[in-house]
């Protein structure tokens, strides 16, 4: 199973002391477990069996979501930098902008995108007076990210993410590009990061967040690793905010996530505002989030024309099946855009002095 159901990702994790709206599955589970525990002796044994069975099933999921994770990004980074780059990462267009502009315009449009975000988190421009100095980038793909940080602040970047080829891709091209004494990348769980307490001035989370099941303890590992008066980015796929008068998205809504989740492996999506209630539990400052959705709109139908071009198809032919997967699914991101399904959510804010 490559997705993780809306029944069984929670939003928060168990050790919480926030409550969302919304609770899964597992976590109902775990609360009948618990009733059953504190009721007579003679059903202690079965209740405890059964929450040790819950948290098996959940540990289980996790895993292979994980490997399956892993084992897409091994097949498909070689593809993606040959036709894209090194960036892997939306770009930001202008929203009237033609997508059949040639591929050095839409690698143009993933700095830009850097840039942007940059500037909406109040990053100063001053390199390398006032920039960054530590930077974790969360979910680093090939590196893309912290050499650019790197080379525009000369800040020192580390870079974590789950798949062993993307580690070493991103170590050769730091070194090809005379970085590999500022860029470092390694293999490591972002819910569980291999980094002490407060070491980074930016903590930086381009397009990684959407692969979380625990958004919860992702966000409180980017808050541990920061450093007090940190920056924190977060640039992630989000599901479309709730009504006031909604529990939950639609059933057509969440067969389509549901299909999207299956392709790129995806635990369940999460809204902008889950996001922010989540930074404000935890007491962080200058909290600012937008929709982006606009500005990269042209980039999912690029990706398709360039797929079709015959160098994209045969190099996707010899990619591999999860490639593959990946690659039917792409119109269905054109869809969830187009419906106000799906929100390229830009999330910023600071960790208090």
């Amino acid at each position: 199973m490559a997705c993780l159901s809306y029944q069984t990702c929670a939003l928060m994790s168990s050790s919480s002391s926030s409550t969302p709206k919304t609770q899964s599955r597992t976590c109902h589970l775990r609360v009948r477990a618990n009733t059953v525990v504190a009721g007579a002796s003679s059903k202690k044994t079965s209740g405890l069996r059964r929450l040790n069975a819950v948290a098996e099933t959940a540990a289980m999921e996790v895993a292979e979501l994980k490997k399956g994770i892993a084992e897409l990004y091994d097949e498909s980074s070689g593809l993606w930098e040959d036709i894209w780059g090194d960036h892997m990462h939306h770009g930001f267009y202008d929203p009237n902008a033609d997508v059949s502009v040639s591929a050095p315009d839409h690698r143009a449009a993933q700095i830009r995108m850097i840039d942007e975000v940059l500037r909406f988190a109040g990053i100063s421009e001053e390199a390398p007076i006032r920039g960054p100095k530590n930077v974790v980038d969360v979910g680093c793909g090939i590196g893309g990210s912290s050499r650019y940080l790197a080379g525009r602040y000369g800040a020192n970047c580390k870079g974590i993410t789950l798949s062993p080829v993307q580690a070493e891709r991103a170590n050769a091209l730091a070194d090809a590009q005379g970085l590999a004494n500022k860029a470092s990348f390694q293999v490591a769980d972002a819910l569980d990061q291999p980094f002490p307490d407060g070491q980074f001035d930016l903590v930086w989370s381009m397009e990684s967040g959407e692969h979380m099941p625990d958004k919860a303890k992702f966000v409180n590992e980017l808050v541990r690793v920061a450093a007090p008066g940190a920056t924190i980015i977060l640039v992630t796929w989000c599901h479309r905010d709730l009504g006031a008068s909604e529990k939950a998205l639609k059933p057509e809504e969440k067969r389509l996530l549901d299909k999207i989740c299956n392709a790129f492996y995806l635990p369940a999506w999460c809204s902008t505002a889950d996001y922010v209630q989540l930074l404000q539990s935890l007491s962080l400052q200058d909290i600012k989030a937008e929709d982006w959705s606009p500005y990269v709109a042209p980039f999912w139908p690029a990706v398709i024309r360039s797929a079709l071009t015959w160098k994209g198809f045969t190099s996707l032919l010899r990619s591999g099946t999860k490639t593959i997967k990946g690659a039917l699914a792409m119109p269905l991101m054109i869809q969830g855009f187009k419906k106000d399904l799906i929100k390229y959510s830009v999330i910023t804010c600071r960790k208090p002095e």
